[in-house]
């Protein structure tokens, strides 16, 4: 091995975006941190894709909206082409929003929002978004692929629920990187006459939450709404915790339950949380809750779901194999707070079948 081999960085970064300043100071973030390299930057889609093959970067980060060839283009090339993971650098526009969650269906790894212009940079809170996706991204040990290519499980499943008294009366999920993709694989394979009501928290910054409801309701039986504060939940409707609010629930009588949002009291890491929302479930429903977690970094609703196993309700974790980051289930299982482990595919058989739902003749 030679000299180079055995210093070179963990992670070598390609950083494609139009704007010279924005170039510059994604590149100062990242090299900032400790074996983490930028090892060339690209002003547009078609010089990112003339770059890629002799730089080799570990990890691309790709602005979405570029002139000429523009940022989903070049994503689908480049895992066409070259595949390796890629950070989606958005702002928190409608319209980029949109395209983000294109990009996510098309192959990214991630997104991160930039909330910035060439004369304001929050660069603190970017920095660490940044820094720690682009390290999750490189530790990937799979390659990302476009959601449609996701394989499907069979309607029947060979695990049961026979085992347990009772029958979940809601299902709280939680989900943070990968999360987007593999709630696009879930929520479309339920049906519109479910018996309970799911209660989402997704990690995603302001500015999303409202737009990813509208795609997954269009792309849905069910309806899917960003959450309001103190509505009715209804069976059959799932309901997204808004960027920015913690989302719990009001238990008033057995068929009455409020949804309630709140800011956040600063002793939060990740506002929505997945831990308040499932504690809050945990609570009111006790063994009649339902809590699945999906991939994602970090170790948020691990609390929560272990308080819904500990009252006895069912909890999921997708598996290693089918998460994009097995950080959330990995916290999980190692406290003993999974009733069982599948893959992505088999999540919506297992809601199905917890709550007992019988197709309609």
């Amino acid at each position: 091995m030679s000299l180079n081999d055995t210093t070179r960085p963990l992670v070598r970064v390609l950083v494609v975006d139009d704007s010279a300043f924005m170039r510059a100071a994604l590149t100062r973030m990242i090299t900032s941190e400790p074996g983490i390299e930028v090892v060339g930057t690209a002003g547009s889609g078609a010089d990112a894709l003339d770059k890629i093959p002799a730089l080799d970067p570990d990890v691309v980060t790709l602005d979405v909206e570029m002139p000429g060839l523009n940022g989903l283009e070049t994503l689908r090339r480049i895992m066409s082409q070259f595949p390796r993971p890629v950070i989606m650098v958005s702002s928190a526009t409608e319209k980029d929003a949109a395209t983000t969650f294109d990009a996510l269906g098309s192959g990214a790894f991630d997104y991160v929002p930039k909330h910035l212009s060439s004369a304001s940079l929050d660069i603190l809170h970017i920095r660490q978004d940044l820094v720690a996706k682009v390290r999750a991204a490189a530790s990937s040990r799979k390659p990302c692929v476009p959601t449609s290519s996701l394989r499907k499980s069979s309607q029947s499943s060979s695990l049961e629920f026979r085992d347990f008294a009772t029958t979940p009366s809601l299902v709280a999920l939680g989900s943070s990187t990968g999360g987007p993709k593999a709630l696009q694989e879930i929520l479309p394979r339920l049906p519109r006459d479910l018996s309970v009501p799911l209660l989402i928290v997704q990690h995603m910054p302001p500015g999303f939450t409202a737009p990813f409801a509208q795609r997954l309701n269009a792309l849905c039986s069910l309806s899917v709404r960003e959450a309001a504060h103190r509505e009715l939940l209804e069976p059959g409707v799932v309901y997204i915790a808004p960027a920015g609010m913690h989302m719990t629930v009001d238990r008033l009588s057995d068929s009455r339950v409020l949804v309630c949002l709140e800011s956040d009291r600063g002793n939060s890491l990740h506002v929505p949380s997945v831990d308040v929302l499932m504690k809050s479930v945990a609570g009111a429903f006790g063994n009649l809750a339902m809590g699945v977690i999906l991939t994602g970094m970090g170790s948020d609703g691990a609390e929560g779901m272990k308080a819904i196993h500990r009252q006895g309700g069912l909890t999921i974790g997708q598996d290693e194999a089918t998460c994009v980051v097995y950080g959330m289930p990995r916290a999980c299982a190692e406290i003993g707070a999974l009733t069982r482990v599948v893959p992505l595919s088999q999540i919506p058989t297992q809601i199905l079948q917890a709550t007992q739902h019988r197709r309609r003749a």
